[in-house]
Parts: C-alpha cells; structure tokens; sequence
C-alpha cells in the first residue's frame, strides 16, 4: 500500500510509525514543507489515559519519551483570590522539539529515510520535502 502523510509534525510522524509497524510492505511517504527541527508552539501536554495509548501502540517511542517529561497530577485553579486543588490527574509534558525528533529518529529505526529538500520558487503543497520514504518490492 502506498500511502502519503501531509505533514512532518508530532501526528504525521507517529502515524507513519504505526502503519509501518502494522504492515512492513508499505511505502510511506511524509511530506514537509519545513526543516526537521522546525516547530511552532513550545511543548506538549500529554494526560496519563493518552500515555497508556502511546505505550500499547509503540513502547519504544514512550521509553523514550518518558526520559523526557516533567510530570505532574495535581492542577491548582486560580479564581478571585482563591486557589483550589483538583489530585489525582497524571499529566506529563515535554518539549516540542524533541518529540519531533523522538518520532523522527523511530521512523528512521523502521527504516525510514530522510530526502534532501526539493525547494522550489513557488510553494505548494505538498512543498518542499519528502521526509520519511520507504520503498519496497
């Protein structure tokens, strides 16, 4: 099966992940528009229901992943003066940056590739780069 993913961020990585896992015939090719390390934003929260998630689906990503988090399970409210204290949620969260490069190095031990960037003087989408290929057959 070939299929395409639009999109080298956090979602697009993983899910290239998994569906090599799932069937090692498939070709995938993600496309990205930006450089590998290239992000917006600053980190990400994940709740501990979507971390027992990511460790059913791919070990190996959470192992890594949790040699980055800073954890916490209590959220304090700030209202008018007051703050109250809700326990009992697990949270964790980690930079942006190094889950990108987290899932990029995974797709890579899959066997995955990097291509150069095809840029082009006038953007489309999909752009620039193809990022993880894997051709079989």
């Amino acid at each position: 099966m070939r299929i395409a993913v639009l999109g080298g961020g956090p979602g697009g990585l993983y899910f290239a992940a998994l569906a090599r896992q799932l069937d090692a015939r498939h070709h995938i090719t993600v496309w990205e528009r930006g450089a590998a390390d290239d992000t917006f934003g600053f980190g990400v929260v994940f709740s501990d229901e979507t971390l027992g998630g990511i460790e059913h689906a791919d070990q190996e990503i959470l192992a890594a992943m949790r040699r980055e988090f800073a954890r916490w399970d209590d959220i304090d409210v700030h209202f008018r003066g007051t703050v109250s204290t809700s326990g009992g949620h697990g949270f964790a969260a980690m930079s942006r940056k190094r889950l990108l490069a987290i899932l990029q190095a995974r797709c890579l031990s899959l066997g995955g590739s990097r291509s150069a960037p095809r840029l082009r003087t006038r953007p489309r989408w999909p752009a620039a780069m193809t990022w993880w290929s894997r051709r079989t057959g």
